[in-house]
């Protein structure tokens, strides 16, 4: 499985969520617009990566038709607040950024990539 920690020059390169919240220094996200995002096909979401936040496309992994994204390591706040916007939510089993693309069903104790198959968008846009 592809795991890598996006660095600060690279969380630098993400789109930035509107603004801060006046009482912490963490981005405030739109959740109109987060709504909007997790509605987004599996196509549409990876575009999207693809064209706004390349370092998070390289580690999409597709599974059944959800998104992942794993890290190595914990993520600055910049990172997971672009993730946030984007419409991924953090599940905590897992330990990693899911995102339902529209597709909302109920947890599983098993794997999912057992039964769905997988793979890394990145590898299949050189094929």
């Amino acid at each position: 499985m592809k795991k890598s920690a996006v660095s600060s020059e690279a969380s630098a390169s993400l789109p930035q969520p509107v603004s801060r919240t006046p009482q912490s220094n963490r981005p405030r996200l739109d959740f109109a617009k987060r709504t909007a995002n997790r509605q987004l096909s599996t196509r549409d979401l990876l575009a999207l990566l693809r064209s706004e936040a390349p370092k998070l496309y390289d580690l999409a992994q597709v599974v059944g038709r959800w998104v992942w994204i794993q890290f190595s390591e914990k993520q600055p706040p910049q990172v997971t607040a672009v993730l946030a916007q984007l419409g991924f939510h953090w599940n905590t089993k897992r330990q990693l950024w899911q995102h339902p693309c529209g597709v909302l069903s109920d947890g599983s104790p098993d794997d999912p990539r057992d039964k769905y198959g997988s793979f890394f968008a990145a590898d299949q846009q050189a094929a």
